[in-house]
Protein backbone atom coordinates (compact mmCIF):
# COMPACT_ATOMS: atom_id res chain seq x y z
CA UNK A 1 0.00 0.00 0.00
CA UNK A 2 1.18 3.40 -1.20
CA UNK A 3 1.90 6.04 1.85
CA UNK A 4 2.70 9.80 1.11
CA UNK A 5 5.27 10.91 3.20
CA UNK A 6 5.69 14.69 4.32
CA UNK A 7 7.73 16.59 2.76
CA UNK A 8 10.78 17.66 4.44
CA UNK A 9 13.77 19.81 2.97
CA UNK A 10 17.51 19.04 3.00
CA UNK A 11 17.56 20.18 6.68
CA UNK A 12 15.82 17.31 7.35
CA UNK A 13 19.00 15.35 7.54
CA UNK A 14 20.47 17.43 9.90
CA UNK A 15 17.31 16.88 12.54
CA UNK A 16 15.74 14.28 12.11
CA UNK A 17 14.34 12.33 15.03
CA UNK A 18 16.30 9.05 13.64
CA UNK A 19 19.82 9.84 12.17
CA UNK A 20 21.76 7.11 10.98
CA UNK A 21 25.46 8.28 9.57
CA UNK A 22 27.67 6.03 8.52
CA UNK A 23 31.14 6.95 6.37
CA UNK A 24 33.78 5.07 4.51
CA UNK A 25 36.94 6.50 2.86
CA UNK A 26 37.61 5.20 -1.09
CA UNK A 27 39.66 5.32 -3.61
CA UNK A 28 38.02 7.02 -6.46
CA UNK A 29 38.14 10.51 -6.89
CA UNK A 30 34.55 12.65 -5.90
CA UNK A 31 33.69 13.76 -9.28
CA UNK A 32 33.35 9.70 -10.00
CA UNK A 33 31.32 9.05 -7.23
CA UNK A 34 29.22 11.93 -7.83
CA UNK A 35 28.41 10.63 -11.06
CA UNK A 36 27.92 7.41 -10.19
CA UNK A 37 25.34 8.61 -7.38
CA UNK A 38 23.93 11.02 -9.15
CA UNK A 39 24.15 10.84 -12.31
CA UNK A 40 24.33 6.92 -13.43
CA UNK A 41 20.83 6.29 -11.31
CA UNK A 42 19.84 2.51 -13.20
CA UNK A 43 23.80 1.57 -12.28
CA UNK A 44 22.93 1.38 -8.45
CA UNK A 45 21.88 -1.94 -8.62
CA UNK A 46 25.19 -2.73 -10.42
CA UNK A 47 27.24 -1.67 -6.90
CA UNK A 48 24.63 -1.62 -3.86
CA UNK A 49 23.27 -4.91 -3.87
CA UNK A 50 19.88 -3.91 -1.96
CA UNK A 51 18.71 -2.00 -5.11
CA UNK A 52 16.78 -3.84 -7.29
CA UNK A 53 16.15 -1.32 -10.07
CA UNK A 54 16.83 2.22 -9.73
CA UNK A 55 15.59 4.99 -12.64
CA UNK A 56 15.18 8.28 -12.85
CA UNK A 57 12.09 10.10 -13.09
CA UNK A 58 10.45 13.19 -13.87
CA UNK A 59 13.10 14.34 -16.56
CA UNK A 60 15.78 13.84 -13.47
CA UNK A 61 14.18 15.71 -11.02
CA UNK A 62 13.28 12.14 -9.26
CA UNK A 63 14.18 8.81 -8.91
CA UNK A 64 12.33 5.52 -8.20
CA UNK A 65 14.21 2.45 -6.06
CA UNK A 66 12.64 -0.59 -5.33
CA UNK A 67 14.78 -2.92 -2.83
CA UNK A 68 15.20 -6.67 -2.75
CA UNK A 69 12.50 -7.99 -0.67
CA UNK A 70 9.89 -5.52 -2.18
CA UNK A 71 10.41 -2.19 -0.18
CA UNK A 72 9.97 0.68 -3.05
CA UNK A 73 10.30 4.57 -2.83
CA UNK A 74 9.80 7.31 -5.16
CA UNK A 75 12.23 10.35 -4.62
CA UNK A 76 12.59 13.70 -5.33
CA UNK A 77 15.77 15.30 -5.89
CA UNK A 78 16.90 18.03 -3.80
CA UNK A 79 20.86 18.59 -3.42
CA UNK A 80 22.96 17.59 -6.78
CA UNK A 81 25.54 19.80 -6.14
CA UNK A 82 28.95 17.88 -7.93
CA UNK A 83 31.05 16.64 -6.33
CA UNK A 84 30.00 17.39 -3.14
CA UNK A 85 26.78 16.78 -2.58
CA UNK A 86 23.48 14.35 -3.36
CA UNK A 87 20.24 14.39 -1.41
CA UNK A 88 16.97 13.43 -1.96
CA UNK A 89 13.57 12.69 -0.03
CA UNK A 90 11.35 10.06 -0.29
CA UNK A 91 7.38 11.32 -1.33
CA UNK A 92 5.89 7.85 -1.26
CA UNK A 93 6.76 4.22 -0.12
CA UNK A 94 5.17 1.05 0.80
CA UNK A 95 7.23 1.20 4.41
CA UNK A 96 5.30 0.76 6.97
CA UNK A 97 5.42 3.37 9.57
CA UNK A 98 7.27 6.11 7.78
CA UNK A 99 6.33 9.62 8.08
CA UNK A 100 9.08 11.03 6.41
CA UNK A 101 12.24 10.35 5.12
CA UNK A 102 15.28 12.03 3.55
CA UNK A 103 19.32 10.80 2.48
CA UNK A 104 22.20 12.42 1.73
CA UNK A 105 25.55 11.46 0.22
CA UNK A 106 28.19 13.85 1.24
CA UNK A 107 31.41 13.46 -0.69
CA UNK A 108 34.62 15.04 1.02
CA UNK A 109 37.88 14.82 -0.79
CA UNK A 110 40.66 12.72 0.93
CA UNK A 111 44.26 12.90 -0.75
CA UNK A 112 43.15 11.24 -4.15
CA UNK A 113 40.05 9.75 -2.83
CA UNK A 114 37.27 10.62 -1.16
CA UNK A 115 35.38 10.29 1.82
CA UNK A 116 31.54 8.71 1.65
CA UNK A 117 29.15 10.11 4.46
CA UNK A 118 25.98 8.72 3.98
CA UNK A 119 22.95 10.40 6.26
CA UNK A 120 19.69 8.15 6.68
CA UNK A 121 17.19 10.86 7.98
CA UNK A 122 13.51 9.64 9.37
CA UNK A 123 10.54 10.68 11.32
CA UNK A 124 8.19 7.75 11.86
CA UNK A 125 5.76 6.24 14.29
CA UNK A 126 7.62 4.90 17.48
CA UNK A 127 7.96 1.31 16.62
CA UNK A 128 9.35 2.23 12.85
CA UNK A 129 11.88 4.58 14.59
CA UNK A 130 12.54 1.40 16.94
CA UNK A 131 13.07 -0.81 14.05
CA UNK A 132 15.50 1.58 12.07
CA UNK A 133 17.31 1.79 15.63
CA UNK A 134 17.46 -2.41 15.55
CA UNK A 135 18.59 -1.92 11.89
CA UNK A 136 21.51 0.70 12.57
CA UNK A 137 24.33 -2.16 12.15
CA UNK A 138 22.51 -3.94 8.82
CA UNK A 139 22.35 -0.76 7.27
CA UNK A 140 25.61 0.17 8.14
CA UNK A 141 26.99 -3.18 6.74
CA UNK A 142 24.80 -2.40 3.43
CA UNK A 143 26.74 0.76 3.20
CA UNK A 144 30.26 -0.17 3.89
CA UNK A 145 29.38 -3.04 1.20
CA UNK A 146 27.88 -0.84 -1.17
CA UNK A 147 30.41 1.65 -1.22
CA UNK A 148 33.59 -0.53 -1.21
CA UNK A 149 31.64 -2.46 -4.57
CA UNK A 150 31.51 0.97 -6.32
CA UNK A 151 35.07 1.51 -5.73
CA UNK A 152 35.94 -1.67 -7.12
CA UNK A 153 33.11 -0.80 -10.23
CA UNK A 154 34.75 2.69 -10.81
CA UNK A 155 38.74 1.49 -10.69
CA UNK A 156 37.53 -1.21 -13.02
CA UNK A 157 38.61 -4.53 -10.84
Amino acid sequence: MARRLRPVDIDFTGHAPVRLVFAREISAPPEQVFRALAEDVPGWPRWFSAVKLARPTDGGAGREIRLKGGTWFAETILVAKAPEVYAYRVDSTNAPGARALAEEWRLTPRGSGTLVQWTFAADGTAPFRFVLGLARVGLGRAFRNAVTSLDRRLAGR
